[in-house]
């Protein structure tokens, strides 16, 4: 596929440590590594979008070169987790020798926290015996979900959520990349809709270039099913005022002319009540009835229903 057709998230996608975003004192360390050219196995944790899978792959590519397609192995454990992958294609790999100037090859675990523990059991073994020619990288959300004899033997780096100045510097570099013009306010809502979430963001902002190659909020907004912040916030203040029949017709908005599901309402609620002017007794109630009625939506309860319920309570709740 030539790089012209590629999505922008891997047209972009850092090539060296040193263009990584937002990880600068993990970054300095695998540069440390690629300059001894020895490393332990690694345990990247962290939410989605934030650079654990660009860091293993700028990392291999400095420490391989044109030689990383020999050396590399990249899986994911979400398609690939059972114990039949651990003891075939992994083993196989980390049982040949290296090719080239590194003395050892590196295998790369994304989503690591999806094995099944059998299968993590056997990882463990694998990773004791082929030590001296292989090493592990290892990519999760969830540390925790990862047993403790791997953790021992793996340098953990747990990487943080990316600031909005981060993710706007590159959003920055990639519109002038692609000769985009790109309003304040559309660079603002990329941002509120990509929460931290750099791949998110990227796409997004591809997403939006097919309509346009001037970018405003509007448009954000329009192709990533997002409401704008003022538009829940005004749904959640009509309800606590006690104007139920606008709260509801603000709701319709949501759900017909910007298609959101019942989960995407409920959680851009949560954000919005978070930093809306509330007394905190009266933000804890709003957020725990929202809590309430999202474990009912995802245990199968009609969405409608229960979003309207949500609004009741809300307009019940400060005649409270």
């Amino acid at each position: 596929m030539a790089e012209l057709d590629l999505p922008w998230v891997e047209k972009y996608r850092p090539k060296k440590l040193n263009e990584i975003v937002g990880q600068e004192e993990i970054t300095e360390r695998l540069e440390a590594y690629v300059k001894s050219k020895n490393m332990p196995n690694l345990l990247f944790a962290g939410r989605a979008g934030i650079g654990k899978t660009a860091s293993a792959l700028a990392l291999a590519h400095e420490l391989y070169g044109d030689d990383v397609t020999r050396n590399f192995l990249e899986l994911n454990a979400s398609d690939e987790r059972g114990i039949d992958v651990i003891r075939g294609k992994i083993k196989d790999f980390a049982a040949t020798m290296p090719y080239g100037g590194v003395p050892f090859k590196i295998i790369f675990l994304d989503e690591a926290d999806a094995l099944t523990r059998d299968a993590q059991q056997a990882l463990r073994r694998t990773m004791e015996k082929y030590s001296k020619t292989c090493r592990f990288i290892l990519s999760c959300n969830y540390s925790s979900k990862i047993i403790e004899p791997i953790q021992s033997r793996c340098a953990i780096f747990r990487f943080k959520p990316l600031s909005d100045k981060d993710i706007k510097k590159r959003l920055e570099y990639i519109a002038k990349k692609e000769d985009l013009e790109v309003t304040k306010d559309g660079y603002d809502a990329i941002v509120y809709v990509a929460e931290g979430d750099m791949r998110r963001a990227i796409n997004v902002l591809q997403v939006a270039a097919i309509l346009s190659k001037k970018i405003d909020e509007g448009i954000v907004y329009k192709v990533s099913s997002r409401a704008r912040p003022e538009e829940a916030r005004k749904m959640v203040d009509l309800a606590m005022r006690g104007k139920f029949t606008d709260a509801r017709k603000q709701l319709d908005k949501l759900l017909y002319e910007y298609g959101l599901s019942a989960e995407d309402i409920l959680m851009q609620l949560h954000r919005e009540v978070v930093d809306m002017d509330l007394d905190d007794k009266v933000k804890l109630e709003v957020i725990d009835k929202i809590g309430e009625v999202n474990f009912r939506v995802t245990e199968g309860a009609n969405e409608r229903l229960q979003l309207e319920a949500l609004l009741a309570e809300l307009a019940l709740l400060t005649k409270k």
